[in-house]
Parts: structure tokens; sequence; C-alpha cells
């Protein structure tokens, strides 16, 4: 009789393992027609799989993960602010330590506040960085060379860094994920509801086309770029359609109303009806919004407007008429994150079909405001059950759902005990 050494504990990843040793014992064994040994063999490693259930994580409460999360924004800078409220919520619920530090959108600050944290005597678990602009670069390689996980947020590599340390985990072995929001979706999905409210409307021309404004946040930046894209993606080769102008009012709300009243004194001059803006963030929205109003037009009837960010101030155009949808729910990344890294802390590893994730943005309008509404204008984000979304909860490692409707279903389900 030989022996089987069983497994003193299943977790998500053994279920295979499990089968593949109970076929090749019942084959062995069956050839020496042992069939008294093959029952024994067989009822105990049954008798082991009920005991010791395959969607079992190790117990969080055995491990409370330290992680560190390097902000690149300035303290008050409302996203930034939301995405450190999600974090701070699901970590309080998944029993997760979490130090958020500001960088105040300073390079240097970044850096030095950077290697201060990776020259600590008791360094964090993990370390949630933006590489917005490469700035967090000399961090990462520091960070790996120490043997601190890292996680990239929002932000991973680019251009020539993207091809020189490839996906996570091959080139930088402690760069363990990253975890981007789908922006390009959010933009195409932007101005084909701007798009087809101005022509329900019938907001054309005299030549009988739609004439837009699109205001982006910069020319340089990876962030900007991907929304950019995705909106001239969508418009470029309609006959229907005419962009007059792609301005740049560098993400705020001034220099948007400033741009925006000289675009309608110009299609004023030229005898065009304009029939909306399309801006990249909430702020140009609220700003272009200002100039319409100022111009004697009423917005939201004479011109549709749409942003992006999920911000109270937009939540609060949006209930009053003055503003289409806002896309967004990408500061949810702060929590997403957490979610993600309490599965890596109980070895449910996320990275079964790729460490590099993305997730879905969505858009808020008059028809689904009042889910997430509240939640969102008053920050009472421990109100989400952010357990629902951890993949080790339901023993598929790796497998999210970060979409509007789970986000809902979190968000009026009752808390647990």
């Amino acid at each position: 009789m030989v022996d089987f050494p069983l497994p003193t504990l299943l977790n998500c990843n053994d279920r295979l393992t499990l089968s593949f040793h109970i076929i090749l014992e019942l084959h062995r064994l069956s050839l020496g027609n042992h069939w008294g040994t093959v029952v024994k063999k067989l009822c105990l490693l049954v008798l082991a799989a009920f005991l010791f259930p395959a969607q079992a994580p190790a117990d969080p409460i055995l491990k409370r993960p330290q992680i560190v999360f390097l902000n690149p924004g300035k303290s008050g800078e409302v996203f930034w602010d939301l995405v450190s409220d999600t974090m701070r919520a699901a970590a309080s619920q998944l029993n997760v330590d979490v130090e958020i530090i500001h960088s105040e959108r300073n390079r240097r600050m970044l850096n030095d506040l950077g290697m201060a944290i990776v020259g600590r005597p008791a360094h964090p678990d993990y370390l949630i960085l933006v590489n917005e602009e490469s700035a967090a670069t000399p961090v990462i390689e520091a960070a790996n060379a120490r043997g601190i996980k890292v996680f990239l947020l929002s932000n991973a590599f680019t251009g020539e860094e993207a091809k020189k340390y490839g996906a996570p985990r091959e080139v930088l072995q402690n760069w363990i994920g990253s975890l981007t929001p789908d922006m390009p979706a959010a933009s195409r999905r932007m101005a084909s509801a701007l798009i087809e409210t101005a022509r329900r409307a019938n907001h054309v021309s005299a030549d009988g086309k739609l004439h837009l404004l699109a205001l982006g946040g910069d020319e340089l930046t990876p962030n900007s770029i991907t929304r950019n894209d995705g909106f001239t993606a969508f418009v470029t080769g309609r006959s229907d359609l005419v962009v007059d102008r792609f301005l740049y009012a560098n993400w705020n709300a001034a220099e948007a109303e400033t741009l925006t009243a000289r675009y309608l004194d110009w299609a004023e001059h030229s005898g065009i009806r304009p029939a909306g803006v399309w801006a990249a963030n909430d702020p140009m929205a609220l700003g272009a919004i200002e100039a319409i109003a100022k111009k004697g037009l009423v917005p939201g009837k004479d011109m549709a407007v749409v942003g992006l960010n999920w911000s109270p101030e937009a939540l609060d155009a949006i209930k009053a008429g003055k503003l289409l949808l806002t896309d967004g729910g990408h500061f949810f990344g702060g929590a997403w994150s957490i979610v993600m890294l309490r599965d890596h802390a109980d070895g449910c590893d996320f990275a079964g079909d790729g460490a590099a994730k993305t997730f879905p943005l969505a858009a808020i309008d008059q028809s689904n405001l009042a889910q997430l509404g509240g939640i969102i204008s008053e920050r009472r984000f421990e109100a989400i059950r952010f357990e629902q979304f951890l993949a080790s909860r339901r023993g598929r490692c790796g497998a999210y759902d970060f979409s509007l409707d789970a986000l809902v279903r979190a968000a009026h389900a009752p808390m647990q005990n």
C-alpha cells in the first residue's frame, strides 16, 4: 500500500490539483485490482474535500496587510480626495491598515516621499502608486529592489518604459499588478449620448449638421490622451457632425468657461447653431455650463453638455437639468485596489488571467441618479459592502465585477455585523 498525502487546506487553486490526484490514484491502483484500497483512498479524499472546502481562503483576521498609498493629488483636490475616501472605506471593512500620503502634485516631493517609504526599517506590505507622466518610476524600481510589493493605480508604464518593463511580474517581480479605468469606452459613451440628445432635440445648424465643441484636459498626459482619443475615434468620419473646435482647458472650470464663451461668440458670428459640449472632466463641463448661461442660453435645453468624474457638483447639475450626464466611477479605483490586495494577502492571487487589469466606468444621468447620487454627494462610502467584491469570497481568484450594477447592489445590501 502506497501512502497518499492529503492536502491539509484547499484554497481556490487546489480544486484542480485534488481532482487530478483522484484520477491518477484511481487509475494507478485499479491497475493492480486493489479495489478495497481504491475505495478507502477515494473516501478519504472526498472527506478531505468536505472538511476543507475549496472556497475557504486564509482567515483574513490572521493577517492585517499594511498598505501605503502615495496620492499624487493635492490635499483638498476633489477627485483624489474621493479616491482616498473610497480606499479608507474599503480598508476599514476589509481589515486593512492604509496610510495615505499626498505628494501635492509635486514630482520632487513624490520622489522624496516615495524613497522615504521604501527606506523605512519596517516597510509596508504593499505600496500603491500612480505613475502619472512616469513620475513614480524611480520609486517603483527602488521598491522592487527592496522587496516591497508595488501596485499601480490609474496610470502604469507608457512608451519606452512600457516596452522596457512589460507586464507586471515580467521584469519587475515585485510589481505585482495594475488597475486602470477604461477611459476610451467612457469617452465614446459620452459622445454617443451627446449626439443622440442633440439630434433628438433637432439642434442642427443651417447646414443640416450638428456642431460640437470639445474640451480636453491637456495634450500630453496618458490620462488625457486616452479620453481625447476615445472621443475622436467615435466622431471621426461622421458626415452629419462637425467638431468646430477641440480646445484644451487644463482640467479647470475657469479656463473652460473662457474658451466656451469665445466659441459661442465665434459660432454666433459665423451663423452656426452650437449643439453641445463634450468635456473631458466635470469641472470643465461646469465651466461650459456657466458660459452657456451667461450667453443667454439655457444649459440642458438649448445646448447639451456631458462631463466625466461623478463629482458631487456634477450630480447636482444633473438633478437641475443643466448637465446631461457625468461618466466615471474611476475614483472607486481606490476601493478596488484594496479589494484586490486583500485577496492577494489571503493567497487568492488576481493574476490568473493577467495581473494588469482594467475596470469599467459608467454614466450617471437623471435615470439612475437616485441609485448612488446620495452616497457620492455625501461621501457615505462606508454604506457600500465592499466584501461583496472579494474574489476569494466566491472562490474565483482574479474574477472581479466592478460594474455599476454590482456597485448599486453592494450599496443597497444590508450590512453584516
